[in-house]
Formats: structure tokens, C-alpha cells, sequence
């Protein structure tokens, strides 16, 4: 007698049918064939150039949905200790924090308590000592400061200073205050982009103005913690964090001089506090492009911003008349605009966003393609000194920029492009 085969069996043999059926052979996306071979021409690039310009140390990431595809790490961290970078060093990240602040300033107009074309001086009423000869201070929003168009200089603290026995930047708000009859607008607000450090100080005034709470702080609970970015802080490193600090070094006649693992950023924390491993900020890049095929996740994602605000933030609110990168290493076709603290770089059908950051003698930058979920990210500790003809050795920003160029007409294109995937 032929056994027949249980309800339950049955049952299952529907389900993996069905399954299968849904998705058939070829549907995921895989990882472009050619990825393996380009990425291996970067890594030889990328160790060549660090060692053409006698960088310290170095790390450079590449992302596909959330997770490393590649990674390569060079040099040192700290050259005293004889410590490596590798995936556990902590970087500081400078100007990068701009959009962290700009995520606390979406979260809270998320929640009612601003709009983004409110009146800055509606919180904070100092600023009414601002001379403005383009008319009323009261014309310059919250959205300006996100999209650095607000006429503000550019520099937080424009008189002297670098001197050792000084402040790093102005360590109180009563200092910045001290500065506003002192200050002017430049330009007629809205009228055209030009970066303003001051700015994105206002931004985090405001989030302590309306939370209570320390910028920092806010940004932890509500940001850090959610994404899980348990090795992420401002300004001082914990104790116990310490053997994981990347010093960063100025480099004068080929000798590295270091500038030491920490130093205070004070009031100007919103603007340029942050320090982090690429493992932490691997976090941030996943939260960027989502997780569309990963309900709970993505659900944990929207606690922090929904998707639809974080998209918002990523639409031109004002063009970029300036080059990307001084000295002619763009792509002919590149283009930049400013969105709500993000840049937008468009080039050979690319879409990416993304910020740089530096301070001190550390240097980063993240970009993302959203179209295709992929990710970079990479972060320097040196910087040489002026020469006297004004050139650097190493040269970090065109570091920098030499890389992207290399990224954004070599690696991005792979995942645009159908018939290498």
C-alpha cells in the first residue's frame, strides 16, 4: 500500500511553489560581476596615492544595502603607539555632523514645533543685532540655514586667533553673541549658496531652545541610540574608547607632527563635533539608503525620520555655482546643488548625496546613491603644512576629491548599469 503524503506536507510543497514563484530566477539583484576588478584597481589607487602624498593613515568603504561590499584600511592611527587603522578606529568626522543636525531639525518639525519657513529670529531674537542691508532679519528662515543661502559668513569665528593658548572655536553662546552687532549679511537671503558655519550654530541653538535639552544630548537619545551607534560621541573621547582614537597629524617637510587624539569644539558642536568608527557610521550610511525588504528594520529607520522627510531633505533647494573641486579634477558634466544640509552631485546619470567634512588635520566624506542603495565613505588624519608657495604635502582635500572622481566614474556606474548586473 502507497503511503499518501500528509495534509501538512502537502501544505508545505504549496508554500515552497509558491514562493519560487514569486520570485523568479534572476530577480534579486546581484553584486555587478565587474565590481571585483574595479575595486581592486581602486585599492591599488588608493594605497598608491596615500603613499604619493605621505598620508598618515586612511580608510575607505564601499556599501550595497546596508553591508560592506569592500574595505581598505592604510597607515597609521596613531603613530606614537605604532596603532594601525583598522575597522575599530575612531575618526573625527567635522563637518559631517551638519547633517545629523539637520535630521534633529526634521524630527522636530516633524513633531509640530517649527517649520522649516519660519523666521529664525522667532527663536532666537539676538540675531535681530545682525546688520542686514538687505532688509528685515525676520526674512531669514530656518530653511536658509539648511541650505546654507542665508547670507551668514562662512567662517564661525572671523578674527584672529591659532593661537595655542586659544579656544579651538568659541566655547559659549554668549561669545557668538558677542559677535552679532558685528556681523552683516552678505547677500539677499535665499538669493544664492555660500557655506556658513555660523548658520548651522543657529540650527543647534534652536534644537536646545526647543527641546531642553543639550544638542548632544537630544542627538544621542534620538538619533545615536536608535541607529545603534553605541561608539559615536562629541567632542572628548570616553576613557574607554581612547585606544581606538585616530590622532591626526600635520605634516611638515615629510615629519608628522601630531595635533593631538581630542580637542573641544565648544558652542560650535552642531557644526563640527562629531567622532566615530566607520563600523558606527556604517549605521548611518544603512539608515540613508533603507531597508525596503526589511519591514522591522525600515520600521526602526522611520522612528528616526521617515522616509519621505529624509527623501524632503535631498530635493535642490538652491544650485551650486561653485566647482566641487578647485583645480579642474571634476568630471566635465558635474553638477552640485545644496538640499536641507545634504549636497546633491549629479554626473553621468548619477544622482548621489552626500558632505564632506574637515577640521584640524582630518579629512572624510560619505556619498550615496539612493537609486541603487550603494554607499562610500572614507576618512584621512593628515594634512601637510602650507609651503611657501601655498601647496600642501600631503594635500588632503585633493586627496579627497581624486577619489570621488575615481568612485563616481568607475564603481557608482556599475550598479546603474543593467547589463553588468
Amino acid at each position: 500500500m502507497t503511503k499518501q503524503p500528509s495534509r501538512l506536507a502537502l501544505v508545505a510543497v504549496a508554500i515552497v511553489f509558491l514562493v519560487g514563484a514569486s520570485e523568479p530566477a534572476g530577480s534579486i539583484p546581484q553584486t555587478p560581476p565587474l565590481f571585483d576588478p574595479t575595486w581592486e584597481q581602486v585599492q591599488h589607487f588608493f594605497v598608491h596615492l596615500l603613499e604619493e602624498q605621505g598620508m598618515v593613515g586612511g580608510s575607505l568603504w564601499f556599501f550595497e544595502d546596508g553591508e560592506p561590499l569592500a574595505r581598505e584600511m592604510y597607515g597609521f592611527a596613531d603613530l606614537e603607539t605604532g596603532r594601525r587603522v583598522d575597522e575599530n578606529t575612531i575618526f573625527h568626522w567635522a563637518s559631517i555632523t551638519k547633517t545629523f543636525t539637520g535630521i534633529a531639525i526634521m524630527q522636530l518639525r516633524d513633531l509640530g514645533l517649527l517649520s522649516l519657513d519660519d523666521p529664525v529670529v522667532h527663536y532666537i531674537p539676538e540675531l535681530r543685532q545682525v546688520h542686514n542691508p538687505f532688509g528685515s532679519m525676520r526674512e531669514i528662515t530656518i530653511r536658509h540655514l539648511m541650505s546654507h543661502s542665508s547670507g551668514f559668513r562662512g567662517p564661525t569665528w572671523p578674527w584672529g586667533g591659532g593661537e595655542e593658548w586659544q579656544p579651538h572655536e568659541p566655547t559659549s553662546w554668549e561669545q557668538i553673541v558677542a559677535m552679532l552687532p558685528y556681523t552683516e549679511i552678505h547677500f539677499e537671503p535665499g538669493s544664492r549658496w555660500s557655506y556658513s558655519n555660523p548658520g548651522i550654530i543657529f540650527l543647534g541653538r534652536i534644537i536646545e531652545l526647543l527641546t531642553g535639552e543639550d544638542y548632544e544630548v537630544y542627538v544621542d537619545k534620538n538619533v545615536f541610540r536608535p541607529l545603534q551607534m553605541h561608539r559615536t560621541y562629541f567632542d572628548h573621547t570616553p576613557y574607554h574608547l581612547l585606544e581606538y582614537r585616530a590622532n591626526n597629524y600635520t605634516v611638515e617637510d615629510g615629519a608628522p607632527q601630531a595635533n593631538g587624539l581630542d580637542f573641544d569644539t565648544g558652542i560650535t558642536v552642531s557644526n563640527g563635533g562629531l567622532n566615530a568608527p566607520i563600523t558606527d557610521m556604517a549605521k548611518y550610511l544603512a539608515f540613508m539608503v533603507g531597508a525596503p525588504d526589511d519591514e522591522s528594520l525600515q520600521l526602526r529607520y522611520d522612528v528616526v525620520l521617515q522616509r519621505s522627510t529624509l527623501e524632503e531633505m535631498w530635493k535642490t533647494e538652491i544650485e551650486i555655482a561653485d566647482p566641487v573641486s578647485p583645480g579642474g579634477t571634476d568630471p566635465a558634466d558635474l553638477r552640485q546643488s545644496m538640499g536641507l544640509t545634504y549636497f546633491i552631485l549629479e554626473t553621468g546619470g548619477l544622482r548621489l548625496i552626500g558632505h564632506t567634512g574637515s577640521q584640524k588635520a582630518y579629512f572624510s566624506f560619505f556619498y550615496i546613491d539612493p537609486a541603487t542603495r550603494t554607499a562610500v565613505i572614507a576618512a584621512f588624519n593628515s594634512q601637510g603644512a602650507p609651503s611657501e608657495d601655498g601647496t600642501r604635502r600631503p594635500d588632503a582635500r585633493a586627496v579627497l576629491n581624486t577619489l570621488r572622481t575615481r568612485l563616481t566614474e568607475n564603481v557608482f556606474p556599475l550598479f546603474r548599469d543593467t547589463d553588468s548586473r
